[in-house]
């Protein structure tokens, strides 16, 4: 049990009620046998985290505990609101009268007041983690300026104090959230994002409305600047040279960042497999100012138009990048593979690289088809080597079980200045497959290793979906038509391998495999090894990408550690808990990335095609509901055909069949329908269709 865990368990049995908070440290202070300054700072932190709480002056207790709980306050237009609580199946009703004035997104605790066969209802009584800045539009009334935000969860405007900004009607800003003494909101603008018709203007504002900033602090900068451009001799010391091996990257034709590189040789039956990462944790020290931002913003966020990087350039795009033809610090694991892609040895060491080739996913699937260049044509032996390796790869992977689901993804096509000018499907080749199946490899390897150790690690965990949710699945297939093998005692990635197997050749297969999708419980970061439900794997982690993932910087920092030689029973406490909190900020941080990305590919959506109204498109039924259809186009694209826009028929809406039936249409998810656009809003991002008999 760590320091964190003997506290939380103190005050729990306690009941810790002290007339002095001094005494109530050194009475922490003596029971864990350390210093008054070590305890007050864990101490807050976990009032800061909502782990503790003030109920009364100088009584704490545990959260959950006395009817208190923390949770995501979730806000309404009409001022009640919601608590989003981590186990609780309902959500727990917050009358307008006890919100605290709480904020859409703000992290709560709830004194929950009654419980009833309709849900549970309770009051704020603590933001313990309020919001930081909100995205709007700028309006004037009565010569006053006033916030309307953005988050239509929001249900009222925010009085602007003023400021040397010019500011003018329809700007969209973010402001500053403060908070008077008696608890009102204010707001004070720290950016003007530009005219609420600029579609540029509206994108900034989604990726404000996420928390994400391409600008890094001055103290990262100042600290940026101090980052080698170049390895030393002294750096090499020590290292497994590798710099006379041919490795070389694959990536996409705009990547900077080059992470991950690869070499692959046959040694009589076996193969010899390196998967190289780059060693960021050389430059990139716990801690320090480039740490806690890299912490702070938890993963690289990519855009359409642009990529927010979780580390400075000159790391990112320079030192840290495996760039062609100069010296890099990597971290290997070069493994041992027998005919059957069985691992039979393995190392994991500190290394220095020099990438022979930077390849494209385009250049590798050309060259696999007897398209070869200048760089391709010295290196198609080892693409023919790694497909070799990864046939046999994906032969095991479905044999386990492991999910392959197609969700179709958008690509943007932009010009010279930055405007989108059209968009397809993405593209996904053999190349994409060769690269991923190694990293998933490298990742399970390492995985096993330290947890086998028993070290403290961060794991890419993906738990098995609730029977519940199967049971849904199951009715929804049911509606379609579609049949579906019997849900077991025990769900195994098997069970949806079969039903994706049966819809393969169905209208609605995008459909189903969206639906599955749905199904799942999201992946998450953990230092706990629940294993991965998915890939159908008991060890998975991720290793590959410490440049644009803060987890994998975590992991290298470890394997690091444990080459030196320096885990001790100290550092295994402090890598306990800093583990369980990286993976909690990771996973925050990764949910926001998500989507804020979707968001803005939507905006590009409905920006495209807002110029094609009347035009018609062949679509597919997506989803079916007692208001309308929705469809879904070839490019992606999906928008909304509301029931007054469908032939005239007199409708009724069949819920387990997923049918809209009239007496001479009816509409079902798959069915293919012509559509024509009649509406695109940029500001909600709906794209309203009629459907063309």
């Amino acid at each position: 049990m760590n320091k964190r865990e003997r506290i939380l368990e103190l005050v729990a049995k306690n009941s810790l009620v002290y007339n002095n908070v001094d005494k109530l440290f050194l009475f922490l202070s003596t029971a864990l046998d350390t210093s008054v300054e070590e305890v007050k700072q864990i101490f807050y932190q976990l009032v800061g985290n909502g782990d503790i709480y003030e109920l009364r002056k100088n009584k704490f207790i545990v959260i959950p505990s006395c009817g208190h709980v923390k949770g995501e306050y979730c806000g309404s237009a009409k001022g009640f609101g919601f608590v989003k609580v981590r186990g609780y199946e309902d959500d727990i009703f917050i009358p307008a009268n006890k919100t605290m004035n709480a904020i859409d997104g703000e992290k709560v605790i709830v004194n929950v007041l009654s419980h009833t066969s309709e849900g549970s209802s309770g009051e704020v009584v603590s933001i313990y983690q309020p919001l930081q800045n909100i995205v709007g539009l700028v309006k004037i009334v009565a010569n006053n300026f006033f916030l309307d935000p953005d988050n239509k969860h929001i249900n009222e405007d925010f009085p602007i104090v003023k400021t040397g900004l010019k500011l003018k009607k329809d700007m969209k800003v973010l402001a500053k959230v403060i908070r008077t003494e008696k608890g009102k909101v204010k707001c004070v603008v720290d950016e003007i994002l530009g005219m609420n018709d600029d579609i540029k203007t509206l994108e900034l504002s989604i990726i404000r409305e996420y928390n994400v900033f391409e600008n890094f602090p001055d103290v990262v900068l100042q600290a940026e600047k101090s980052v080698p451009k170049t390895v030393s001799a002294k750096q090499k010391k020590g290292r497994l040279d590798l710099t006379n091996e041919v490795i070389f990257t694959i990536d996409g034709a705009d990547a900077k960042d080059l992470d991950d590189a690869i070499s692959i040789k046959k040694q009589g039956e076996f193969y010899e497999v390196g998967v190289h990462i780059a060693d960021v944790g050389e430059y990139v020290k716990r801690d320090s100012v480039i740490d806690e931002e890299a912490y702070r913003r938890g993963t690289s966020v990519y855009f359409p138009t642009s990529v927010i990087p979780m580390l400075p350039v000159a790391l990112s795009n320079g030192i840290c990048s495996l760039n062609e033809g100069v010296e890099r610090l990597t971290l290997s694991c070069i493994m041992k593979l027998d005919k059957d892609a069985n691992v039979v040895d393995y190392k994991i060491c500190e290394s220095v690289i020099k990438s022979k080739a930077r390849l494209t996913y385009k250049e590798v699937y050309a060259a696999l088809n007897g398209e070869l260049n200048e760089k391709t044509k010295d290196l198609v032996s080892h693409f023919k080597l790694m497909r070799e390796v990864c046939d046999v790869l994906e032969q095991k992977q479905a044999e386990r079980g492991a999910l392959d689901l197609e969700i179709p993804e958008v690509q943007f096509v932009f010009d010279e200045n930055g405007m989108a000018v059209d968009l397809t499907r993405r593209e996904r080749n053999e190349a994409h497959r060769l690269i991923e199946d190694f990293m998933v490899l490298a990742n399970r390897v390492v995985a096993k290793h330290f947890n086998d150790l028993k070290i403290p690690f961060v794991y890419r965990v993906h738990e098995a979906p609730t029977k519940e949710k199967v049971y849904a699945l199951c009715d929804f297939l049911k509606g379609l038509g579609v049949r579906y093998p019997q849900v077991p005692d025990k769900i195994e990635p098997s069970y949806f391998q079969k039903i994706l197997a049966d819809v393969e050749d169905l209208n609605s297969k995008d459909i189903i495999n969206k639906v599955i999708l749905r199904t799942m419980q999201k992946a998450k970061y953990a230092n706990e090894d629940l294993g991965h439900f998915g890939l159908a794997l008991v060890d998975y982690c991720h290793f590959t990408s410490p440049i644009r993932r803060y987890p994998d910087l975590t992991i290298h920092r470890i394997i690091k550690m444990y080459l030196h030689n320096q885990i001790d029973d100290a550092a295994k406490e402090d890598l306990d808990i800093f583990t369980f909190d990286s993976s909690e900020q990771s996973s925050e941080r990764e949910r926001n990335a998500d989507v804020a990305e979707r968001e803005v590919d939507d905006l590009w959506k409905a920006y495209l095609m807002k110029d094609r109204i009347g035009e018609t498109f062949d679509a597919t039924v997506s989803s079916v509901t007692n208001f309308g259809i929705f469809v879904a186009l070839e490019n992606t694209c999906e928008g909304l055909v509301r029931i007054e826009s469908l032939p005239l028929d007199t409708y009724i809406f069949f819920e387990k069949q997923l049918q809209l039936k009239g007496a001479s249409h009816i509409y079902a998810i798959g069915d293919k329908v012509k559509v024509e656009l009649m509406n695109v809003n940029l500001y909600s991002r709906e794209i309203d269709f009629k459907v063309v008999e």
